[in-house]
């Protein structure tokens, strides 16, 4: 485990989504979330395992249970308006997006380092994974709503679709509070 140190950047909960287990992509707006160690009860992707997914068919054969790390989906509210801009939309709806959270305040979030951790007020700690590669299953609930852009999704978002995350310590998050954001003390690879 790294040691982590914290930044200056302090995130801003600016939207929390709950995706049901078996309903599809959209998530439910909501105005706080109780994590526990499995992520969010009840959730699309809760459990501390999961099935392997195509993402990762180079090391195991699909449907062999991994440890879950992406209990969470986790969107900068700033390239969610960049993603928005590139499609032509005013704005694009994170429910579409099957989002967990959207956060305010964090530069090139993205691309934050695996491993950082981004805690909330009473503890509560996610622990980031890597970038959530945009697909085509968001495109899909776009282009429900909103005929001819869907196909647009997936190239606005590339850079710019978020991280997974997973929960270290439990906790409650709400729509308002504030996550600060610790890194790992590690120079990045160079071979």
């Amino acid at each position: 485990m790294p040691t982590l140190i914290e930044t200056e950047f302090q995130g801003v909960i600016t939207w929390l989504g709950h995706v049901a287990a078996n309903d599809g992509l959209r998530a439910k707006p909501v105005a706080t979330m109780d994590l526990g160690f499995e992520g969010d009860a009840g959730a699309r992707h809760v459990g501390l395992n999961r099935e392997s997914c195509v993402r990762v068919k180079n090391l195991y054969p699909q449907g062999t249970e991994i440890r879950n790390v992406r209990q969470l989906s986790i969107l900068s509210e700033e390239e969610l308006a960049l993603i928005a801009a590139d499609m032509g939309m005013e704005k694009v709806d994170p429910a579409h997006l099957g989002v967990s959270i959207v956060v305010r305040g964090i530069p090139d979030f993205t691309f934050v380092p695996p491993a950082s951790r981004l805690q909330g007020p009473d503890g509560v700690t996610v622990v980031t994974d890597t970038e959530n590669r945009p697909c085509i299953f968001p495109a899909k609930e776009i282009e429900k709503d909103h005929a001819g852009f869907g196909p647009k999704f997936k190239p606005a978002a590339k850079n710019r679709r978020g991280i997974t995350a997973w929960v270290e310590r439990p906790g409650k998050l709400a729509v308002g509070q504030p996550l600060r954001l610790f890194i790992p003390d590690q120079r990045a690879w160079a071979p």
